[in-house]
């Protein structure tokens, strides 16, 4: 320690107490940027999962509304046939 010869113990008791802090405030920032990043990795790691679940529902979700069209066309074309078949089995008007 460098201590000066005109220090009283206060002011010698007063200059430790700060380099106890300023190592405590290193330590507690160096603690704290590890926290920082532990969480940043989590939360980047939470996000990657996210957007894969989302990724995966939109397919699923094109893939429900390829089918549903598929079914609609279907129906529509079903529909078709019953309306010419009904049109086919009326009896014509009779010519005079």
């Amino acid at each position: 320690m460098n201590r000066d010869p005109g220090d009283s113990a206060l002011d010698q008791a007063v200059k430790r107490l700060d380099r106890a802090i300023a190592q405590l405030e290193q330590r507690l920032s160096k603690a704290d940027g590890g926290l920082f990043g532990e969480d940043r990795a989590r939360l980047a790691a939470e996000l990657d999962d996210s957007r894969a679940r989302e990724k995966a529902l939109e397919a699923a979700g094109a893939e429900a509304s390829a089918a549903l069209g598929r079914a609609i066309a279907e129906i529509q074309a079903a529909l078709e046939q019953g309306a010419d078949a009904a049109t086919e089995d009326e009896p014509v008007g009779e010519e005079a």
